[in-house]
C-alpha cells in the first residue's frame, strides 16, 4: 500500500492520504512468547470445560496446574482470557 520509494510522494505524504500515523507504518509487532502461547492453550482448554470460570477461578486452578507459570495477582491471567 505505501511504497518507501514513491518518486513523488514521501512515506509521510502516504500516511496522512491513507489517514495512519507514520509510527504505525514503522511498528514491527513482536508477537507472543512461548510461555504466553503455552498459558493461552491452557486458559483455552480449561475455559471449554468450565466457561463459567472468572478470573479469580482460572488464576487459581492455573497455579495449581503443572507449568513453570509465574505467581500472579489478578492482572496477569485476565489479559490472556477469552
Amino acid at each position: 500500500m505505501i511504497e518507501r520509494d514513491h518518486p513523488v510522494l514521501s512515506v509521510g505524504a502516504q500516511c496522512r492520504l491513507l489517514s495512519i500515523s507514520r509510527s504505525s507504518f514503522y511498528y514491527a509487532s513482536k508477537g507472543e512468547t512461548e510461555m504466553n502461547l503455552d498459558l493461552m492453550l491452557l486458559i483455552d482448554k480449561q475455559f471449554l470445560e468450565t466457561p463459567f470460570y472468572g478470573v479469580q477461578q482460572m488464576t487459581w486452578h492455573l497455579q495449581k496446574s503443572e507449568g513453570p507459570w509465574p505467581l500472579w495477582g489478578r492482572v496477569s491471567p485476565k489479559t490472556a482470557m477469552p
